[in-house]
């Protein structure tokens, strides 16, 4: 039987859809999420992922058998699902594109840093006994640029350059200026060698480590092909962009025994050695250009500035808690938090001119697509890594023992997740998984954004109740 609407509900309905219409997009999608009755489903995957901005859909089945009977122990398909699809973690370490994964990786970033400072995550606690520094090692100077602090250049004789520009600044800039980094004339910036020191500069950092353990070896009178009989150099480093959108290098260096962290260093080895040793080899490796008709052949170096202080357990020098939070902050910075290229890659030149960028890091972007198309640069991919202004190397990179890994750190919270539920070893994993999607609805977006912003708050909540529960207050 057909219901009859009286007039009185018919206003009604029509009064709900101009209300309706009224709202957002984002609104609209998120009432009619809030309607299906796998909600609650849905916002426990929400949560389950941290409030991930950006989530990768799966389906599929994961079945746990066991071995000799063939009994199903576990059995979980994605079809009883909200949408028959599982979110995960899209795990970028940007936090411009994912706040929520950002955060985690920076807390995974830090234990690993730290491990390989203090010991912990399977490695031992006398490391932090050992010869370690925290150095940085800083790009050469293409060209002079505004600086922040005191008067940015000053110069007496005042003067201009063979382009009409001033070759010296009187003003004090606030280190948020916008002026700050830029040259103080483009035209002679040396943008070619800017852009060909970064698209070298992991090599160059290979180039270092080598040296270093060379010079370790003939300070002590051993022959350099030994050295590994008797130390091994261990580190952890992160590139950071200056103001100038030049990498720098932050490293943690430490010196173990042959065997790595488990194995105690040599008598000969000391942080002062280990210093002398970090300051010869950054004045002195070099790595070639190839040669190049429009260019020439050009000699890379590390800067002139060089940073090398030891860490002391005693608490004497840079605090080891303090080094690891600042590596595991900048991981997690995205281009446009450093104002050096873009989060995302750039295919064709187009794109370079509409990238919100200044005038200095568009310039560099430039001279990389000019300089990609050049048969000798090919190997570079510089077209690829335009968007990092030809830097081609990891944000973060360690050596293979210096402490635990990421994808340790990972199984582990996956096994902390897990309750310590262990299946045993006559079990059997049967799983079937494919990709369907990432992202949100616009409703689903503004309801993850509010789940991690809660995730966030009672995170800080909780911090703020241990620190009163600590010291009494």
């Amino acid at each position: 039987m057909t219901p009859e609407y009286t007039p009185a509900d018919r206003r009604a309905a029509l009064d709900r859809a101009a209300r309706l219409r009224q709202l957002t997009e984002a609104d609209r999608d998120a009432i009619r999420l809030a309607q299906d009755p796998k909600f609650p489903r849905w916002l426990e995957q929400i949560t389950a992922t941290g409030g991930c901005s950006h989530p990768i859909h799966l389906s599929g089945s994961t079945t746990t058998l066991d071995a000799s009977t063939g009994e199903i122990i576990r059995h979980y398909d994605t079809r009883d699902e909200p949408g028959e699809r599982l979110l995960v973690r899209c795990r970028n370490r940007r936090v411009t594109v994912c706040p929520a994964c950002s955060r985690l990786h920076a807390g995974d970033t830090y234990h690993l840093v730290r491990a390989g400072l203090l010991g912990g995550k399977n490695v031992p606690g006398t490391i932090r006994n050992r010869p370690r520094l925290f150095i940085t090692l800083t790009a050469p100077s293409f060209g002079p640029v505004h600086r922040a602090g005191d008067r940015c250049r000053p110069r007496r004789d005042g003067g201009t350059c063979e382009h009409g520009r001033p070759l010296g600044c009187g003003a004090i800039h606030a280190s948020d200026a916008p002026v700050v980094g830029q040259p103080l004339c483009p035209d002679c910036y040396d943008y070619t060698s800017h852009v060909l020191w970064h698209a070298h500069a992991s090599k160059l950092w290979d180039r270092f480590v080598i040296d270093v353990r060379r010079r370790l070896a003939s300070s002590v009178g051993l022959v350099q092909s030994r050295f590994a009989l008797h130390a091994r150099l261990s580190f952890a480093r992160v590139a950071e962009y200056q103001k100038r959108a030049a990498v720098h290098v932050h490293a943690v260096v430490r010196l173990d025994g042959p065997t790595g962290p488990d194995d105690e260093p040599p008598a000969w080895g000391t942080p002062d050695l280990l210093i002398d040793a970090v300051r010869a080899s950054a004045r002195r490796v070099l790595v070639h250009t190839p040669y190049s008709l429009a260019v020439g052949e050009l000699a890379l170096r590390w800067g002139a500035q060089v940073d090398a202080r030891p860490l002391h357990a005693n608490g004497d020098g840079p605090d080891d808690d303090a080094v690891a939070a600042y590596v595991a902050k900048y991981v997690t910075k995205g281009a446009s938090e450093t104002g050096a290229g873009t989060d995302h890659p750039l295919t064709t030149r187009d794109d370079i001119e509409s990238v919100p960028v200044n005038a200095h890091v568009r310039t560099l972007m430039r001279t990389c697509w000019r300089l990609g198309k050049l048969p000798e640069y090919e190997p570079l991919h510089l077209r690829t890594w335009t968007h990092t202004l030809g830097y081609r190397g990891h944000i973060l990179t360690k050596s293979r023992a210096y402490s635990t890994t990421y994808a340790a750190l990972r199984a582990d919270r996956a096994a902390h997740r897990a309750n310590g539920e262990q299946l045993g070893e006559g079990t059997v994993t049967e799983a079937t998984w494919r990709y369907i999607g990432s992202g949100y609805t616009p409703g689903a977006a503004q309801l993850a954004a509010g789940i991690a912003e809660d995730l966030a708050q009672n995170r800080e909540f909780a911090r703020e109740a241990k620190h009163e529960q600590w010291w009494g207050e």
